[in-house]
């Protein structure tokens, strides 16, 4: 009881109601408004020691691929073109000159680069790869197969190329499969009308818009960046180019470059920012009751996935671990749908959500979630414990043990969790 307490306020200080508020935790890493540009952080967490004589056998996880350039040509483009016209009409103040050159250098730098797995991404799934190494050194100890499947996009290939290199290079003698084909998209990266629909259902769009009203305020920066406010008037859509400029500057942390945008926002414009997008995610991927809480089951078929793995897995006297590579939209369903920690936080009130549901502690640029299974002897009671981005999680199931659970409990609570839902 003792030890899930101790997890319990763990777990509270790292997903949910913390110390700081969601405000202070950006004002001291404003990288951290890049929401799901957020470039993975470095872990610093302590692993709680397994019941004694257990040992990992078996890890399955669903990582994000790593850093990226932004995927559509229009975020790079679309400012660009604002910001040459004023150019070309003289009212661009000297930062905004400045600003024009800046993203004039980052629209050529991505040229032809859309959504490609930068060098830092790769480095990530490294670093990744190798702490699981460490971490779980049974699971990939002699000849242990390890089956990693990607979707069929090039910046998850690369990223799953990236930890099963640095695995075969921590014990070449792993029987390495590497996969990528529209045979496993259904549950790597699957999509479904319903969803989309709930997405744009007219009460839900407006909610986001009166949110988006109320938190975007682009006149400073309008002023910063134009000579005459009737230009800004008149001749450019301010809430969207703050927007658009926003974006660049938030993926730069995902370049090895010295070039930023951040510079041109406040603290508290970065936080608005981030609360917009914040409240987007919550609706549209997590359990929000506007949505009435069903958007995480979008994953139903990569947890039944899942589920019917481990199963095979556990019934093999040989140690494995099955990877999976795909996208944010998809770990941060699975996060909410699993209920890991806070993930699946249901609130009404758009005002206090961040209070508790804070999207950059899920998903961050090659952000993961890992199921690791130990065992005693062939016969004995099964564990898990859940890792998201390798911070031990509470699960929503009761434990003695938290974080380790009985898997017979776990895996119960999911399925009939998923048949409920499928009824």
């Amino acid at each position: 009881m003792k030890r899930f307490i101790l997890l319990t306020i763990l777990c509270c200080l790292a997903l949910g109601v913390s110390a700081q508020t969601a405000k202070e935790e950006i004002f001291e890493n404003i990288y951290r408004s890049a929401a799901n540009h957020y470039a993975y952080p470095e872990p610093h967490f302590t692993m709680t020691a397994p019941p004694k004589g257990y040992k990992p056998f078996y890890l399955s996880h669903y990582a994000r691929h790593g850093s990226r350039y932004r995927v559509n040509p229009d975020d790079y483009t679309k400012p660009l073109v604002i910001l040459r016209e004023a150019e070309k009409d003289g009212t661009l103040t000297e930062l905004g000159e400045k600003t024009l050159c800046l993203v004039d250098s980052l629209a050529r730098m991505a040229k032809g680069r859309y959504g490609d797995l930068t060098p830092l991404g790769t480095r990530q799934h490294r670093g990744i790869a190798q702490r699981m190494f460490n971490n779980f050194p049974e699971v990939f100890q002699g000849t242990a197969a390890v089956d990693a499947r990607s979707t069929v996009v090039i910046r998850c290939i690369l990223s799953m190329m990236a930890e099963c290199l640095q695995l075969q290079s921590a014990n070449p003698k792993l029987q390495i499969k590497n996969d990528a084909s529209y045979h496993d998209m259904y549950y790597m990266n699957g999509k479904d009308d319903y969803f989309k629909i709930q997405r744009q259902k007219e009460e839900v769009l407006a909610v986001k818009m009166a949110f988006r009203k109320e938190h975007l305020h682009p006149e400073r920066l309008m002023k910063s960046l134009f000579k005459s406010e009737d230009y800004v008037k008149w001749k450019v859509d301010a809430g969207k180019l703050m927007s658009y400029l926003f974006e660049l500057a938030v993926i730069l942390q995902n370049n090895d470059t010295d070039l930023e945008l951040y510079s041109l926002f406040t603290k508290e414009e970065c936080y608005d920012l981030w609360l917009i997008g914040n409240l987007e995610w919550y609706i549209d991927y997590g359990p929000s009751p506007l949505t009435q809480g069903k958007m995480p089951y979008v994953e139903a078929n990569l947890l039944e996935n899942i589920l019917n793995t481990a199963d095979t897995c556990i019934v093999k006297k040989e140690n494995s671990a099955t990877l999976r590579f795909g996208h944010e939209t998809c770990v941060l369903p699975l996060a909410c749908l699993l209920e890991l920690g806070d993930c699946a936080y249901h609130t009404t009130d758009v005002n206090s959500l961040a209070d508790v549901w804070r999207n950059y502690r899920i998903f961050p640029k090659a952000c993961n979630i890992q199921f690791v299974f130990y065992r005693k002897k062939a016969n004995d009671d099964i564990l898990v414990k859940v890792l998201l981005n390798e911070q031990e999680m509470k699960l929503p199931v009761e434990s003695d043990l938290a974080p380790y659970y009985h898997w017979k409990d776990v895996e119960a609570y999911y399925r009939n969790k998923l048949a409920t839902f499928r009824k």
